[in-house]
């Protein structure tokens, strides 16, 4: 029966030697120093590659997009220091999975072999199950490497945090993928049938994925294609890979920032191109349309008073046409916005408004401004001595407005700049009027 079961076992090890494997398997590093893209981490004299020459690996979280290399360095790590390698699932494994890692870990510790635990999407375990590591990173029982492509600030709790390094891995760049096209060609013994401009956008198409640009690949040499591809028909042949986007994630946050900075700089070619992005990704053009009212608010205010309700128009028109007709509409407003002038004038002094209020309590208004319906309230000075700024020359009285016991406060500053320019002339004219009408009462 032994003899059996080693035979059916050795049989099935032949069968699958024998069954074919994709090709981004087949070109899976060997080595830490055949990994592309991951230089900043890699070589010898940065981080990780130092871990590796010193035989001595840290805990640590990988944090990169899908396709940089997050599993394949994992491997690679255990492999170079001689670390037994146990890869979980955050997706598919529970408490009990690691459990049963922790207990093999250390029995193996006892015989002399260290452990290194991968784990991959590590954030999709809650805060109770990434607890159940510290005790065993805390005392070598085993080196935890987690993958994940959210970010660790808020996906991992401070106390595994506290005991494992994060390492940012990049998305693929251009060199980085034209080695892994070069690799799949010597792999294959071929060139793949494309044309230079085919070739580019192959590259554009993987956006910055190693493992998807390897299955595009894979498709391309299996194609029987009667001359090279360009890039209209390599778009009619293969998918184009899905961006890298969830709303409910970082990328939302990066590309709504990169959308409002882009605007504040007045920049509006790259905030049309942030606004394409994130609709590319599935963002509700709504969310994105509050947001430009936010900054029509916040970032141009009085510079430009037509920016606010042109925004609101743009919401509007988008409500009564929907995608793609009214995307247009929001569109313009990203443009207006992005060439208007700049102020966060009222912003600054609404902020500084609502800090008084708080530091001066509730100080009474001064009673002249104060209505009176009533004898009693007469009879206490309500209303008493309040000029009708209508009936002045100026249509302008000069009264103070601020509490009794508060003196007079600047809020609003305007820059010189749109028609705030004008609100300056404005402000400075009633100052000085001001002044003028309360020396001579």
């Amino acid at each position: 029966m032994a003899r059996g079961g080693a035979g059916a076992e050795s049989g099935g090890g032949l069968f699958e030697s024998l069954a074919p494997r994709p090709l981004a398997d087949r070109l899976r590093p060997k080595t830490i120093a055949e990994v592309v893209g991951q230089d900043h981490l890699l070589t010898p004299d940065k981080p990780i590659g130092r871990m590796v020459a010193a035989r001595r690996l840290a805990s640590m979280i990988l944090w990169g997009p899908p396709g940089c290399g997050k599993t394949t360095i994992a491997r690679l790590l255990a492999d170079q220091t001689d670390l037994q390698f146990e890869p979980l699932s955050a997706v598919f494994s529970g408490v009990a999975d690691l459990r049963k890692v922790f207990e093999a870990a250390r029995a193996r510790r006892a015989g002399g072999r260290g452990t290194l635990l991968f784990v991959d999407e590590i954030h999709r375990f809650n805060r109770s199950q990434q607890d159940a590591f510290l005790p065993y990173v805390e005392d070598g029982t085993i080196v935890l490497v987690g993958a994940t492509t959210e970010n660790p600030s808020f996906e991992l709790n401070a106390a595994l945090l506290s005991r494992a390094q994060v390492f940012v891995l990049h998305r693929l760049d251009e060199p980085a993928l034209e080695k892994l096209l070069a690799r799949a060609e010597a792999e294959e013994g071929r060139a793949l049938p494309l044309t230079e401009d085919g070739r580019a956008a192959l590259k554009a198409m993987a956006d910055g994925d190693g493992r998807f640009l390897l299955n595009l690949c894979e498709e391309l040499f299996q194609l029987h294609a009667p001359k090279p591809l360009d890039a209209a028909a390599l778009a009619g042949t293969v998918q184009r890979r899905a961006p890298v986007y969830d709303k409910a994630q970082e990328s939302h946050y990066n590309l709504i920032s990169a959308l409002h900075k882009s605007l504040r700089g007045s920049d509006v070619d790259a905030g049309l191109y942030w606004f394409a992005r994130m609709l590319a990704g599935g963002e509700d053009p709504l969310y994105i349309a509050r947001r430009l009212v936010r900054f029509a608010a916040e970032d141009i205010g009085m510079a430009d008073p037509q920016a606010l309700p042109i925004t609101l128009a743009a919401w509007d028109t988008y409500e009564r046409l929907g995608s793609p007709e009214g995307e247009l509409a929001i569109a313009q407003a990203v443009v207006h916005l992005a060439t208007a002038p700049k102020s966060n004038a009222v912003y600054s002094a609404y902020k500084e408004a609502v800090r008084a209020a708080k530091e001066t309590g509730s100080l009474m208004p001064p009673k002249h401004i104060l209505n009176a319906p009533t004898r009693l309230m007469k009879d206490i000075g309500y209303g008493a001595g309040y000029r009708y700024d209508h009936e002045t020359p100026e249509a302008f009285s000069g009264q103070n407005y601020f509490p009794e016991d508060m003196p007079r406060r600047e809020f609003y500053r305007p820059f010189d700049r749109g028609f705030e320019r004008e609100i300056r002339k404005r402000l400075d004219y009633w100052a000085k009027l001001r002044d003028r009408l309360n020396s001579e009462d």
